[in-house]
């Protein structure tokens, strides 16, 4: 059973089309990461889940029910939604347990703030106001908050990204956590890549008003379905190859191709992620794969070189710890593990 589905929904502002006949199914109790650029239509997607954007065309479904279909439209306040936006939204004049409890009916509001306002990690602060806390508590209590009325999906709106780096990653985890324990069907929108992949069960990248691939995170960033989304997915190395019997020969070598693309024939586009490669001494000058390091970056936990390749792009090589090797060095760049390729049309005339 699904617990979202968008089927063919199309939006415009103006004459500016916003999505394009986007289709979307977020499997019921699912955490399903919307990942794409500013612009892209992410948050349009999530208002129209809500109710509070009306699609130009196609249906939205909840809980196998639809609730926007031409004349039919089911209203916000009816939809068993829960939705946090990427401020938190809070009420600045009531106290924790007010924002948390609003809404909720007299007799069950104290047992069922107490309960969530543990679930999220404050309890003892249901006195303070929103001025009190910290960017991550107001979070925590908007979140608390669209759980409250037990919702059957709840829609998160970038809700990290005004948040320091080391508080976002540890907050997410969090709430996640909280979002699997009480089994909500989740839709998260991002331009984080990292928080796409990190939390969710499937990742659906949108770009010209559609979902271009809906799949599990390894697999997307594994098998991205074309040159454009492998470069969105993180760092890439494209390189221009030649396919032939299950390999791609390319300025520095010979690489496996993965099973899917292993029938390819003739001139391909080759994605190398850079925590594929390792780096050697080279064999002899000029040898395919032997390059020179002309860039370093320490990152503590790793290092990224920049190795210059002739004949091909400065290619990026991921090592665990420090740099495995110095600015000017002499290298022999090694893949390991298969890689995917796909079809290189040749350039317009």
């Amino acid at each position: 059973m699904s617990g979202v589905e968008l089927s063919g929904v199309s939006k415009s502002f103006g004459t500016t089309p916003v999505l394009d006949g986007l289709d979307l199914v977020v499997p019921d109790g699912a955490v399903v990461a919307v990942l794409g650029a500013s612009g892209s239509g992410k948050t349009t997607l999530l208002r129209t889940v809500a109710g509070f954007e009306r699609p130009d065309a196609g249906t939205v479904a909840i809980d196998s029910r639809l609730v926007d279909a031409g004349r039919l439209f089911v209203p916000p306040e009816r939809r068993r939604l829960g939705y946090v936006a990427q401020e938190g939204a809070l009420f600045p004049h009531l106290d924790v347990a007010g924002n948390v409890g609003f809404g909720l009916a007299r007799t069950e509001r104290q047992r069922r703030v107490a309960e969530l306002l543990e679930l999220v990690g404050l309890e003892g602060l249901g006195h303070r106001y929103p001025h009190e806390l910290s960017g991550g508590q107001r979070q925590r209590v908007a979140l608390a908050r669209a759980l409250a009325p037990r919702p059957g999906v709840v829609l998160l709106d970038e809700p990290f990204s005004a948040l320091d780096a080391g508080l976002r990653a540890s907050l997410r985890a969090d709430v996640v956590r909280i979002l699997r324990a009480e089994a909500v069907t989740t839709v998260l929108v991002t331009h984080d890549q990292e928080e796409a992949l990190s939390v969710s069960d499937l990742v659906g990248v949108i770009a010209g008003g559609a979902i271009r691939q809906l799949a599990p995170p390894a697999e997307l960033y594994a098998r991205p379905a074309d040159a454009g989304l492998a470069g969105f997915l993180g760092e890439a190395n494209l390189v221009e190859g030649t396919a032939a019997a299950g390999t791609a020969r390319t300025p520095f070598g010979d690489l496996t191709l993965a099973s899917d693309a292993a029938g390819l024939e003739g001139p391909v586009i080759v994605l190398i992620r850079p925590e594929q490669l390792s780096v050697g001494p080279p064999d002899r000058p000029r040898a395919p794969g032997v390059g020179r390091v002309v860039h370093s970056e320490y990152y503590g936990h790793d290092s990224v070189l920049l190795v210059e390749v002739p004949d091909g792009p400065a290619i990026r090589v991921r090592c665990a710890g420090r740099p495995a090797a110095r600015l000017g060095d002499e290298v022999r760049l090694l893949a390991g593990g298969e890689t995917v390729a796909w079809p290189r049309r040749p350039a317009s005339a």
